[in-house]
């Protein structure tokens, strides 16, 4: 049981403001004395309350005039210790920022989706930590969400679910070794989520930036950082961490325009997107042109392949070589069986040129929402597609199609497109941003129009592809990717920074930060939207009426108990800061 402690009054919290706003009004010119004048004023008040309460009583005075900032620092940490808050720095600067004491960098990498959901952004940042750890020259740690069970039900496939994080780790971990084939020595923690039904997608439940220890805050890596802050209320990334990125994964805008007055939200959710990244990273990748153009943004492939189809394209080709038969199998097309994910273009493309493709036949693997609707349009228009359940794509069944035909507009950067081009496929799609990396291998086959499409069709089914060179292999594999991602998001910049350990100096038993720089016009706009965002994020009504999901500014009980973790209002107390 914690002790009761009466709370902070007005003139305490009004003191301790002042006396942590010091960096920031020193930049003002408002000068130390003058702070320190102010905070004695304002503790005047409470200290002759008590002076005059222990003469009345017949003791001696409780407080030295001396010895005000002391008795300050000790209301403070009495209060906080009343709640059972964990206090990790002040107002301005997070005092704990970061321990370098055992020599090695710290990267947190945040996502917003975790496995068994076979998605992208669970995918791809799996294996990011996998291979940035892989160096042993940084410690990284994944952040994913957690979902309460009924969350999870909804989400993950073929009714799999956790009874704890422990549980699900130990899923992750076995996925991820059984196909990169090392021991990946990195840290997996959660934070708490929900699921959102209308968006498709997993909304992030009170401050996740809490989820990263502050000796633990160094480098960020926000997968999908709009989607993470769209409704984030929480402590400014920028601020707990000395370099953030941010990957952006998904084409939100192409999705939005689908829907009903999708002109109207796609405008409000490209201005919201501007906002966010602006205010919460120092950098963004794009991983193509696909992608609204973000503030502070560059465009480059951080994304591999799974290394097992780099294996199988290999054996692929050393069976050609062989003079063996690699390829047994015609087209095929695979993907969550959703409208938006490249079906609509693939019905129109066939119905078009049903005659001119007399004979061709299409095999298509794919579950989604839309699948009976789009099996039955299918089916109407006498089409020649026979569909399939969805399935891995490293499944043997799909080793030996020779052609994979990806017509989908809506991706960012299509995974199963540089997984065919690694099987050492031949592959036939959309001449558009998304697929502007694949351009240099051979095997890649783009078309601009609908007549262009059959072009290239009946071209890959009347020749061989191409087997990958090693340089070609080694430009889809993870260990370049990597190499990317370190040059393009300046992490290697940051990481060679041998003066870093220096920035922080001990004084008076206490750390505390060296001068601060006077912040550039840009840095306090951004401080300026970070802040505006903040309030407005506070707000529940204001929440609701932008999509949020109720009762997301907080994590619930449920999580709670899931996740070991305090009361929201004791985590984060109003006052104390």
């Amino acid at each position: 049981m914690f002790q009761e402690v009466p709370p902070l009054d007005v003139t305490e919290l009004l003191a301790y403001l002042v006396r942590q706003s010091g960096p920031f009004l020193d930049q003002l010119g408002v000068r130390r004395d003058l702070c320190d004048k102010i905070v004695e004023s304002l503790c005047s008040k409470r200290k002759n309350q008590l002076v005059l309460r222990s003469l009345a009583a017949g003791e001696p005075p409780a407080v030295d005039p001396d010895k005000i900032n002391d008795e300050l620092d000790f209301r403070i940490a009495s209060v906080l210790q009343s709640t059972g808050h964990c206090y990790e720095g002040g107002f301005w600067t997070d005092f704990m920022k970061h321990d370098v004491s055992d020599g090695k960098r710290h990267v947190a990498i945040v996502t917003t989706a975790s496995l068994p959901w076979m998605t992208g952004t669970a995918v791809n940042p799996l294996f990011r930590a996998a291979y940035l750890a892989k160096s042993a020259k940084q410690k990284v740690t994944l952040l994913v969400p957690w979902l309460c069970r009924s969350d999870q039900e909804l989400v993950y496939p073929n009714y799999l679910t956790f009874g704890s994080p422990e549980e699900q780790e130990n899923y992750i971990r076995n996925w991820l070794e059984e196909r990169i084939g090392f021991k990946a020595d990195f840290k997996i923690s959660f934070y708490p989520g929900k699921f959102s039904k209308e968006r498709r997608s997993i909304i992030p439940a009170g401050d996740t930036s809490q989820f990263i220890p502050s000796k633990d805050a160094d480098i960020a890596i926000l997968e999908e950082p709009e989607h993470l802050n769209w409704y984030h209320h929480g402590k400014r990334w920028t601020e707990k961490f000395n370099h953030v990125v941010g990957v952006v994964h998904t084409n939100y805008l192409e999705y939005i325009k689908r829907e009903k007055n999708g002109a109207l939200q796609a405008f409000l959710v490209k201005h919201i997107n501007n906002w966010v990244t602006r205010a919460y990273c120092h950098k963004v990748l794009r991983l193509s042109a696909a992608t609204q153009d973000l503030p502070k943004s560059v465009i480059c492939n951080v994304h591999g392949v799974n290394p097992k189809f780099l294996k199988i394209g290999e054996k692929v080709a050393e069976e050609r070589e062989l003079g063996q038969q690699a390829f047994s199998k015609g087209a095929y097309f695979l993907g969550k069986m959703v409208w938006a994910k490249g079906y609509k273009e693939l019905i129109d493309l066939l119905a078009k040129h049903k005659n001119d493709l007399d004979g061709f036949k299409l095999d298509v693997y794919g579950n989604g929402e839309d699948a009976h609707e789009v099996q039955s349009t299918a089916k109407r228009l006498d089409l020649n597609v026979n569909f399939l359940k969805g399935r891995d794509h490293a499944d043997d069944s799909l080793h030996g199609y020779k052609i994979f035909i990806n017509p989908s507009v809506s991706d960012v950067l299509c995974t199963a497109t540089a997984e065919a081009l690694a099987m050492g496929k031949f592959v036939v799609c959309a001449d558009h941003p998304s697929n502007e990396f694949f351009r240099s291998f051979p095997n890649c086959l783009t078309y601009s129009t609908s007549e262009d499409f059959v072009a290239k069709v009946k071209e890959a089914l009347a020749n061989e592809p191409q087997p990958l060179t090693p340089e070609q292999r080694y430009n889809l594999s993870w260990e370049a990717a990597i190499q990317r991602f370190v040059e393009y998001s300046e992490l290697d910049r940051v990481l060679n920074n041998e003066q870093y350990g220096a920035k922080l100096r001990k004084s008076n038993g206490k750390i505390i930060a060296k001068s601060v720089s006077m912040p550039s016009l840009s840095e306090m706009v951004d401080g300026g939207l970070a802040f505006a965002h903040y309030c407005l994020t506070g707000n529940e009504f204001l929440r609701l009426c932008t999509g949020a999901i109720p009762g997301t500014r907080d994590y619930d009980k449920q999580h709670c108990k899931d996740l070991h973790l305090l009361p929201p209002r004791v985590e984060n107390p109003f006052y104390g800061w």
